[in-house]
């Protein structure tokens, strides 16, 4: 383990920088959006309809992260995934037109899915090698990126920096970047080269793993995203909050996801897998209870505190405990066709809890949420029980699912 232990500890930090770097040119890509309407003259429902088309394609590009994982490496993955961000970023600073603009961001979408999933890989075989569970620091990243990146954005505005400018800068920061660390990502060699396993093995497990952890995934990215699109408008609509305060909603919830994602590998290590994925959803449920009684904007931004404190841990428990079922090329499969999950959650998250709350309005819309957040407590019940402890990450004993 001593000499491999400099690989791992790059491929770690080069890892980590990738999430980051996805976080921060898609909080760059959100926080333009009022930008872009005000250019191009995009209605409200266009705006929509363009999220829904990144994240349509993004599940086309998890697919495809497969297929190049499969090909080449996880790591090939990434680095065309963050070159593609690099590209379709700086074609969007230079969209002439509306028709153009949405062709670079359904491009933009299907880099997304590609470096989504290829990172997850990297991040899933990294932790192989540590022996231990590390998957939430990652998650830890991608948040510090996205914070970075509505930061990079508000910079650029106080300075009257061009839309096209700023684009182009976030697009040079990913292409430099990712040029740089690029090759500390473990190579084929360190990651893929795991045990094979007959096809008709690998199809076994992945579907196990697509069908458990793949709902809790989903779950937990429809509640993620139900917050961040109506929180805001759930403070201002129905408890009749000034926009300065029901933006701290959003805030209260990644702050704290922040600090829960940088917490959530000690605790894991601790406490186990299934005692840590059972706390965060009921988090999730006490979090969200708050949010639908309370009477007023300060009780409900309490309520979306709390409930950041688990949802977010979550999602990467799944995709840990999914990888200690297989390994080699058939964990880069896996991972990839779990990710659709993500995008089918984020899809369900925005649509669906969207036209509730246009109908009956935003409180009896996150009942849905606080629905799913309890159901993920159900769920909890595949996870591992034990702490991490010395066994290989791939074993499969004292796993509820496989009893």
């Amino acid at each position: 383990m001593s000499s491999i232990a400099p690989v791992l500890r790059g491929a770690r930090i080069a890892n980590s920088v990738a999430f980051g770097l996805q976080g921060f040119f898609f909080a760059v890509v959100l926080t333009e959006l009022p930008q872009q309407k005000e250019k191009f003259g995009l209605s409200d429902e266009l705006i929509v309809g363009s999220v829904v088309l990144v994240s349509l394609l993004a599940a086309v590009g998890s697919l495809t992260a497969e297929r190049l994982a499969l090909r080449w490496s996880s790591r090939a993955a990434l680095r065309i995934g963050l070159l593609l961000i690099t590209i379709t970023g700086t074609a969007t600073a230079f969209a002439p037109n509306t028709a153009v603009l949405l062709g670079c961001l359904g491009c933009y979408g299907i880099a997304v899915g590609i470096v989504d999933a290829s990172q997850t890989m990297q991040a899933v075989f990294i932790q192989h090698g540590y022996g231990q569970f590390i998957l939430t620091s990652f998650y830890a990243a991608w948040s510090a990126g996205s914070i970075a990146g509505a930061l990079f954005v508000s910079g650029c505005e106080a300075l009257d920096v061009t839309l096209r400018e700023t684009l182009l800068g976030a697009a040079g920061i990913v292409l430099v970047v990712g040029l740089v660390l690029g090759p500390r990502l473990l190579s084929p060699q360190e990651a893929e080269a795991g045990p094979a396993e007959e096809p008709a093995d690998v199809e076994t497990v992945a579907l196990r793993a697509y069908f458990v952890f793949g709902i809790a995934i989903a779950l937990v990215f429809a509640i993620d995203l139900a917050v961040g699109n109506w929180s805001a408008l759930y403070l201002t609509d129905d408890l009749l909050a000034s926009s300065a305060t029901a933006a701290l909603a959003l805030a209260a919830y990644q702050g704290t996801s922040l600090v829960a994602r940088l917490t959530g590998d000690v605790l894991v290590r601790r406490f186990g897998p299934r005692r840590v994925a059972r706390t965060a959803a009921a988090a999730g449920v006490v979090g969200l209870a708050i949010v639908i009684a309370a009477p007023s904007p300060i009780v409900a931004i309490v309520g979306f505190l709390i409930a950041g404190v688990g949802i977010p841990v979550i999602a990467p428990l799944c995709f840990s405990e999914a990888g200690q079922l297989t390994s080699g090329r058939a964990l880069d499969a896996m991972i990839a066709r779990l990710n659709l999950f993500n995008y089918a959650g984020t899809l369900f998250g925005g649509g669906v809890v969207g036209a509730v709350a246009a109908g009956f309005g935003h409180r009896v819309g996150f009942v849905i949420p606080l629905v799913f957040a309890a159901a993920v407590i159900g769920l909890a019940r595949v996870f591992h029980s034990r702490p991490e402890g010395d066994k290989h990450p791939t074993s499969s004993g004292e796993h509820a699912l496989l009893d």
